[in-house]
């Protein structure tokens, strides 16, 4: 068997055990699940409050806003990580670099604050 083969082995494993499990959930779940489809049990169901109006009315632009301003805050914290591992290499470097980003982030947070982004009126 050919080196590469070896060597890309785990990976393709990893692919296959990954598709076939899902695949299993999914095909079980099927054939094993409940099929007894009731108006309660079709309806959208909403944090167990009872769904007003349709699902295809429009939601509100700050909620939208929320959404994006949480993704990007929550994909900005896990630059956090590495730095923290790399912590003692980067010395006083590190500290001044990370003191920067957080003052770039907190210069965003008080922009969206004042902007009343995170302010929600029904």
């Amino acid at each position: 068997m050919p080196d590469y083969l070896i060597r890309y082995l785990p990976i393709v494993l990893l692919g296959v055990l990954a598709v076939g499990f899902s695949g299993g959930a999914v095909l079980l779940s099927y054939l094993m699940g409940p099929k007894k489809p009731t108006p309660e049990k079709s309806a959208p169901y909403e944090c167990g409050i009872t769904p007003l109006g349709t699902a295809r009315e429009r939601f509100p632009v700050k909620f939208y806003l929320v959404a994006m301003l949480f993704i990007i805050f929550d994909i900005e914290t896990i630059f956090l990580y590495p730095w923290a591992v790399m912590l003692r290499q980067l010395k006083l470097f590190g500290i001044i670099e990370m003191a920067v980003f957080i003052a770039i982030l907190l210069v965003g947070y008080f922009y969206i604050l004042g902007k009343g982004a995170l302010e929600w009126e029904e």
